[in-house]
C-alpha cells in the first residue's frame, strides 16, 4: 500500500503530532507499506530525507516555532503525484494541510482520511486571546464539523474525543485509533548523567515536565502545585523540557512565585538520547493538560518506568484508565502538590509505581496501533472502490503483516 500524508507539522518541529506522524510512518515501513510526507520546510531541517516532501513555508505569527506552508505549492503537486500510484491520502493536520490535502485527494482522485490531533475547543483561545472564549469556542466546533464532513473517515485517539465532536454534530465515520508507542525506542537512558550535565545533586528530588511549552498545556498549574510541594519538600527541582510560545511568560511567572532556583528550563532535547536521560533522571512526571486528544508524553514516561502524577480530562484518562504506575491527581492545586508529595516523600510508593508503568505502556504498541490504521485504510478504501479506481488496485493488497513485519 502506498500513503500521501499531508501535515503543518512534522520534524524537526517537536510536538504530538510530529511524534504520532513518526511512529506511525516506521509502524507502517515495517509492514511493508510505504508512506510520503508532504510537510513544510524548516530552517535548518535536514536535507534529503527519504519519502518527505518539504513545501516552502514562513513563520506563523505568535507561534515563530511553526511554518505555514502555500496551500496552491501542495495542490500543484498533483501531477508529479499522479504517477505514483498513491491508494490513500491521510491528513494529519487542521490548518492548510487540511484544505491543500483534500483538494490534492479530489484531483488526484483517492479517498482521504483525517486525524483529529487537537482539541481546539481550548486550544484556539489560547493564540486569539482578544477574541470572547464563547465565539473562539464556537468557531472551532464549526470549524470542526465543517471539516469532518471533507473525509471519508475520522481517526480520532480516543473515546472522549470522539464522543465530544458527536455532541458537535460531526457524523462522519469514525474510527478511535491511538498512536502507538515504539517501545524499543524506549528503553535505556542514563538519568545520573543528565543530573551530572545538569548539575543536579544525584539524591535531589526531581519532578519533570515534558512537552512542548504552549499555554494549553496548563504548566502555570504545574508551577502552582511546585509552590506548594517545596512546602514539603523544600529542595524539589522541575525540569521542564521543551519549548514554545509560553517560554518567557513561564519564566517570569517562576520568579514572581520564588522558584528560580527549583525550575530547570532545558529546552528541546534530542529523542534518541538526551530525552531518555532526561526521563530516567526524574522521581516523577507531572502533567496536567486539559487539550490532549491523547497524551503520548505520559506513555514514554511509564515506558521508561517513571511513575507518572496526572491529571485525567479529555485523552489523558483514556489513558490512565486502569494503569498501576500512576497517581490520578485532583485538577486542583493543593490536590495535585498532595499526590505529588505522597510520590516523593514515600519511597515504597515511588517503587511500586515504577515497577508497575512499563506493564501499562506495552498496551499502547505501535506495531498493534498500525496494524489497525491498514485495516481502517483498507476499508475506506474499498468503500470508495467503485468510484475511485486506483483504490481498485489496492484490494488486491497482500494482508496486513504480522507485528514483527513482513518479509
Amino acid at each position: 500500500m502506498r500513503i500521501l500524508m499531508v501535515s503543518d507539522v512534522s520534524f524537526p518541529r517537536v510536538n504530538g503530532v510530529s511524534t504520532s506522524i513518526a511512529t506511525f510512518r516506521r509502524s507502517l515501513a515495517e509492514l511493508g507499506h510505504e508512506s510520503t510526507l508532504i510537510a513544510p520546510a524548516y530552517p535548518g531541517a535536514p536535507a534529503g530525507e527519504s519519502g518527505v516532501i518539504r513545501i516552502p513555508s514562513r513563520a506563523v505569527p505568535r507561534d515563530p516555532e511553526d511554518r505555514m506552508m502555500g496551500r496552491g505549492r501542495v495542490v500543484a503537486l498533483a501531477g508529479a503525484l499522479a504517477g505514483q500510484a498513491f491508494d490513500i491520502v491521510h491528513v494529519h493536520t487542521p490548518f492548510v494541510a487540511h484544505y491543500a490535502g483534500v483538494a490534492l485527494a479530489r484531483r488526484l482522485q483517492l479517498p482521504v482520511v483525517e486525524t483529529y490531533h487537537t482539541f481546539f475547543e481550548e486550544y484556539l483561545h489560547h493564540y486569539v486571546p482578544f477574541v470572547p472564549r464563547a465565539a473562539t469556542r464556537f468557531l472551532a466546533r464549526r470549524f470542526s464539523v465543517s471539516q469532518c464532513r471533507e473525509v471519508d473517515a475520522l481517526i480520532v485517539p480516543t473515546s472522549q474525543m470522539l464522543s465530544l465532536l458527536r455532541d458537535y454534530g460531526v457524523d462522519a465515520r469514525a474510527e478511535v485509533l491511538p498512536t502507538g508507542i515504539d517501545l524499543e525506542r524506549f528503553r535505556g537512558g542514563d538519568g545520573a548523567a543528565f543530573r551530572r550535565r545538569h548539575g543536579i545533586p544525584a539524591g535531589r528530588p526531581v519532578l519533570l515536565h515534558i512537552s512542548r511549552v504552549a499555554h494549553e498545556k496548563n504548566i502555570d498549574f504545574v508551577l502552582e502545585v511546585l509552590a506548594r510541594v517545596r512546602a514539603a519538600v523544600p529542595e524539589v527541582l522541575l525540569v521542564i523540557a521543551g519549548e514554545g510560545p509560553a517560554l518567557s511568560h513561564l519564566k517570569r511567572l517562576a520568579s514572581r512565585l520564588d522558584l528560580d532556583r527549583h525550575v530547570l528550563f532545558v529546552g528541546y532535547l534530542d529523542r534518541d538520547g538526551p530525552l531518555l536521560d532526561c526521563y530516567r533522571a526524574g522521581d516523577a512526571f507531572v502533567f496536567a493538560s486539559r487539550t490532549e486528544t491523547q497524551g503520548l508524553v505520559l506513555l514514554e514516561a511509564l515506558a521508561l518506568g517513571v511513575p507518572v502524577v496526572s491529571t485525567a480530562v479529555m485523552g489523558t484518562a483514556e489513558v490512565l484508565d486502569g494503569v498501576k504506575g500512576a497517581i490520578i491527581a485532583p485538577d486542583e492545586v493543593d490536590g495535585f502538590a498532595a499526590s505529588v508529595v505522597s510520590v516523593l516523600t514515600d519511597a515504597a510508593l515511588r517503587r511500586r509505581l515504577a515497577a508497575a508503568a512499563p506493564a501499562d505502556a506495552h498496551a499502547w504498541s505501535a506495531p498493534v496501533m498500525a496494524d489497525r490504521l491498514v485495516a481502517l485504510y483498507r476499508e475506506v478504501i474499498a468503500a470508495r472502490a467503485p468510484r475511485y479506481s486506483p483504490a481498485r488496485v489496492l484490494l488486491e493488497a497482500s494482508p496486513t503483516c504480522p507485528p514483527s513485519g513482513c518479509e
